[in-house]
């Protein structure tokens, strides 16, 4: 399949290690992503469901799978097509291209995700309230996406290092305190202060 698209002239990720598949999913920023069902630790419904919670990357379900109820189950999870294997790669082109065609005419709020009180571009590293901007580094997007993907909930300094860095290994421990000063003073421009909690030996929380 990786062979397949990059001879059409796409640029390809793939992910072969699935305790973290939606960060991994996420953190390219893809235009479209493929999915199978059958997949280790999440299946492909969990992966589907909590992408599209959040996001409106198209995905299409390309899976051996081929009963109804299963097909069912997954557009109303959100999915945006369904293929099953084996499929004809000159099919599976053409659906891939109309779904990127769709997005391509669709509002430029396809690349962003609701903070509740501010908006997040993903892509061009945006923070909008209202008529209101602030341009913020990759980093910083990076960490405040997570906060808003698991909004309420802790998320580990670890889990911060992987989504930024893709590793915990050498990280300074300052790094990720000097980006969250930076984006509350972001925030606070919005008169959004105090959003981003600190829970002590935990980790951070968007309230």
């Amino acid at each position: 399949l990786q062979y397949t698209f990059q001879r059409e002239g796409y640029e390809v990720n793939t992910i072969d290690e699935f305790s973290n598949t939606v960060e991994l999913c996420l953190q390219c920023k893809p235009q479209l992503i493929i999915l199978d069902i059958n997949l280790p630790e999440k299946n492909g419904f969990a992966i589907c469901k909590e992408i599209k919670e959040k996001y409106q990357i198209p995905i299409l379900m390309l899976t051996s799978r081929d009963q109804l109820k299963d097909e069912l189950q997954a557009l109303s999870l959100g999915a945006d097509d369904y293929l099953t294997k084996p499929c004809n790669s000159s099919r599976l082109i053409a659906r891939a291209e109309n779904l990127l065609k769709r997005v391509a005419i669709q509002t430029p709020l396809s690349t962003m995700i609701d903070g509740d009180g501010f908006i997040l571009d993903v892509r061009t590293n945006t923070i909008y309230v209202g008529e209101q901007t602030c341009s913020i580094t990759n980093q910083e997007c990076l960490i405040l996406e997570q906060l808003v993907i698991h909004k309420g909930d802790v998320v580990s300094k670890e889990e911060l290092n992987l989504a930024v860095w893709n590793t915990n290994d050498f990280i300074d421990e300052n790094a990720i305190q000097v980006n969250m000063t930076r984006l509350r003073k972001a925030l606070s421009e919005f008169s959004l202060d105090g959003r981003i909690e600190t829970i002590r030996g935990k980790g951070y929380r968007l309230i």
